[in-house]
């Protein structure tokens, strides 16, 4: 068979706040894993191009992305001064760093591509850039898309800001506005990570069903984490975090608004002013634009000695975290699909988790389930976890079976699919089931836990 070069868009930063889109990069590095006829060509970026070759098996090819312009440098700048004078009003300018930094180029008109039928996107130097690599197949695996005369697939990942405007910019939402749809249409195929979200971009943009691929993303294994980097003890992680080596929650996530950190220090304040807290609370993650509003409560509501927010905390201790943890709590509002959860079941730690947009579908019966928009909810929920070993035992035991669901090779393998029907080569048998497979759903019959 004729070999298949398929290009995969990896132009963001390990480190950087676009932690949800990292986490996929990392999934796709299995492609390389693969038996099979492909050639995959991963872009990086343009300081730091070879961040993903640590996960990559030896002669992978990695290129260096377009360099960003003086404007582009200028535009991602412009607006930090007033950032740092505005102090708690930050929220009123959170989205303006996403915009400006985000792919301002891919809007400005060039040479024009489009699908029948579909709206109009307008090529540029970054398409110009895609279409000299030679290959077959362009991935965009994350919130940026270039229009470049190659067949592409497109990850929406979600439409968050169509369902809560309130969190972002007039700007950001209009720069998805003219980005997304124009992306979903445009696109070969369009992969999103369960049901919920492919229901939404065929709902809210008129996408055709039969362009839209499910592909539940799947955690990279936890061998190839650990080897990244040595483990701390629970030793030093208490006295690191000032635990105290008293049992604690955990929450990784980035401190956007949608994280709902604000009702989850409410519900464990709440919980201390009764008399009713047997734990602390510990939430890693990259601090944000909101992060001085979550500040402020934290201090209004004295929290400071029972909850601690770290920041982002390097790969072996959040490993050690996890495994120490009593529970995981995640009260996002709104989720695609949630890497802690995943993250929980790999260490053997019981989860609770919100039972909104795409959540139920990702951990069937595996998790305790509560209303994240409830206080009286998320008090209850962090209660029975803090206080019932026996349903944190449960928890871990249907954890470690819905964990079997998600196979990183599996979904390697449906994007490789993907790749081959968008270039036109005859599938194989392996292929059509991955593209016509459902996401597995347990056949036994057992209680959804929830609140």
């Amino acid at each position: 068979m004729e070999k298949l070069r398929v290009a995969i868009n990896a132009q963001l930063r390990p480190d950087s706040a676009a932690g949800g889109s990292v986490t996929v990069l990392r999934a796709l590095a299995a492609l390389a894993e693969l038996d099979g006829s492909e050639e995959y060509v991963y872009i990086g970026p343009y300081d730091d191009p070879d961040w993903m070759r640590q996960m990559l098996p030896p002669g992978q090819r990695i290129v260096r992305g377009p360099k960003p312009t003086p404007a582009d440098y200028a535009a991602r700048n412009r607006f930090e001064p007033l950032k740092r004078k505005l102090g708690p009003l930050r929220p009123m300018a959170r989205g303006a760093k996403q915009f400006f930094a985000s792919q301002t180029r891919a809007l400005a008109p060039a040479v024009s591509f489009e699908r029948p039928g579909a709206q109009r996107i307008e090529a540029t130097s970054d398409s110009r850039f895609f279409q000299s690599l030679g290959c077959d197949v362009i991935h965009f695996p994350f919130q940026s898309f270039a229009a470049c005369g190659v067949p592409s697939v497109f990850n929406p990942h979600d439409l968050q800001h169509l369902h809560f405007g309130e969190f972002f910019t007039p700007n950001e939402i209009a720069r998805r506005e003219s980005l997304y749809p124009a992306a979903c249409r445009a696109a070969h195929t369009v992969v999103v990570a369960s049901q919920f979200i492919g229901r939404d971009v065929v709902e809210r943009y008129g996408v055709d069903e039969g362009r839209v691929q499910v592909i539940p993303w799947a955690p990279p294994p936890l061998p190839k984490l650990q080897r990244e980097t040595e483990e701390s003890s629970l030793g030093e992680i208490s006295e690191k975090y000032g635990l105290a080596h008293a049992p604690f929650a955990l929450y990784p996530a980035m401190t956007w608004e949608h994280k709902n950190h604000i009702r989850l220090l409410e519900a464990v304040a709440s919980l201390r002013d009764r008399g009713s807290l047997n734990c602390r609370l510990i939430c890693t993650g990259f601090k944000t634009a909101f992060w001085p509003h979550i500040q402020t409560k934290l201090n209004e509501l004295r929290l400071n000695e029972i909850v601690k927010f770290p920041g982002l905390v390097s790969l072996g201790d959040l490993n050690a975290l996890y495994r120490a943890a009593q529970f995981v709590f995640v009260p996002t509002l709104f989720e695609a699909a949630s890497a802690p959860v995943f993250e929980a079941w790999q260490h053997g730690v019981a989860v609770g988790c919100s039972n909104v947009t795409s959540l139920p579908e990702q951990v069937a019966d595996a998790a305790l389930l509560f209303d994240p928009f409830s206080v009286e909810q998320l008090e209850s929920a962090f209660t029975r976890l803090a206080e019932d070993p026996v349903l944190r035992r449960e928890l871990i035991q249907r954890g470690k079976l819905r964990l079997k669901d998600f196979n990183l090779e599996h979904t390697a393998k449906a994007y490789r699919a993907v790749y081959r029907r968008a270039a036109g080569r005859v599938l194989n048998d392996e292929d059509a089931s991955f593209l016509t497979r459902t996401e597995k759903r347990r056949t036994r019959t057992v209680e959804v836990l929830r609140v």
